[in-house]
C-alpha cells in the first residue's frame, strides 16, 4: 500500500505512543470522533440506519447500541492500522473491501476528508498537550494511506454495480 510518503520511524513511534494513550477507552474516544463528524456534516446522519430506523438526531444515533458497535469497529480498524505500521500493505485487501462496503451504503469518497478532520479533532481533544504538530502530521499521513486503500474499493467495483 503506497501512501505517497512513507512514515518515518519517528512518525511510527509518535503514532504508537499517542494511540497507546487512548487505548483504554476506545468507545469514549470514538464518540468524540463521531460527535465531531456529525457537527461538521449533519448530512451523514441518514447513512446510519439500523433495522430501517432513521435517527432523529445525532444524539439519538450516538446512543444507539448498534451505533456504539459501529464505533468499536472503527476504532478496531484504526488499531489494526497502528498495529501494522511497518507493513500497511497487509491490510490492503481488507481496507479495499471496507471501501466497497462504505460505497454500497452511500458514503461518498469526499466524506473521508471530514472523517479525517474528525479523527484529528478527537486526537487533539483526547491527547491535549501531547498532540503536537509532529503527531498531527504523522496521523495525517497514516489516515491518508488508509483512505487511499479504501478508495481503491470504489475503483474496483464493476460497472453497473
Amino acid at each position: 500500500m503506497e501512501s505517497g510518503m512513507p512514515l518515518s520511524g519517528g512518525q511510527r513511534a509518535l503514532i504508537r505512543e499517542s494511540w497507546q494513550r487512548l487505548s483504554g477507552s476506545p468507545e469514549q474516544h470514538g464518540l468524540v470522533l463521531f460527535t465531531r463528524l456529525f457537527d461538521l456534516d449533519p448530512d451523514l446522519l441518514p447513512l446510519f440506519q439500523y433495522n430501517c430506523k432513521q435517527f432523529a438526531s445525532p444524539q439519538e444515533c450516538l446512543s444507539a447500541p448498534e451505533f456504539l458497535d459501529h464505533i468499536r469497529k472503527v476504532m478496531l480498524v484504526i488499531d489494526a492500522a497502528v498495529s501494522h505500521l511497518e507493513n500497511l500493505s497487509c491490510l490492503e485487501e481488507y481496507l479495499c473491501n471496507l471501501g466497497k462496503k462504505h460505497q454500497a451504503v452511500g458514503v461518498k469518497v469526499e466524506s473521508f476528508s471530514t472523517v479525517g478532520e474528525s479523527l484529528l479533532y478527537m486526537l487533539e481533544k483526547c491527547l491535549g498537550a501531547a498532540f503536537s504538530p509532529e503527531v498531527q502530521e504523522a496521523w495525517s499521513k497514516l489516515y491518508s494511506a488508509v483512505v487511499k486503500a479504501m478508495q481503491r474499493g470504489w475503483e474496483t467495483l464493476p460497472e453497473g454495480d
